[in-house]
């Protein structure tokens, strides 16, 4: 650990002085410390448990072992039909092949680019009635 006194940690305490004094300096100081040790022991905690975790899933420490590996989570996979699924799982170059077939077809047929959606039903809208016009009184 690097025990060196910067600029800022200089500028700390001379700021804590200030503000409590030196009367409350050395309780501050304890505080810190408790704190420091506290946030130490549970950070070596945290690791411990993850190391333990980590050999309690492969024990001998190796991947190359005899019997397989624990899953986990699922393998991550796209819904089928989303966009990630099209991109990464492609149709067949047979199967894009007749859908641009029937595109052309279509396009040649009716002389007019498929729709990507049915059309609906042509939207009506209804008269509006306005109210008759009133001369001001004089």
């Amino acid at each position: 650990m690097n025990f060196g006194f910067s600029g800022e940690m200089i500028f700390l305490f001379l700021l804590v002085l200030i503000l409590f004094g030196p009367k409350k300096m050395p309780e501050i100081g304890r505080q810190v410390a408790r704190f420091l040790n506290e946030f130490r022991r549970a950070s070596n905690e945290f690791r411990s448990q993850i190391e333990s975790e980590i050999n309690s899933l492969d024990p001998s420490g190796n991947a190359s072992s005899g019997r397989p590996r624990q899953q986990i989570l699922p393998p991550l996979q796209a819904p089928l039909g989303s966009l990630a699924n099209r991109i990464f799982n492609p149709p067949p170059a047979e199967k894009l092949q007749v859908a641009e077939a029937a595109a052309e077809n279509a396009t040649v047929e009716t002389g007019l680019a498929p729709s990507p959606e049915p059309a609906s039903a042509p939207r009506v809208e209804a008269p509006t009635i306005e109210a008759p016009k009133v001369a001001p009184d004089a």
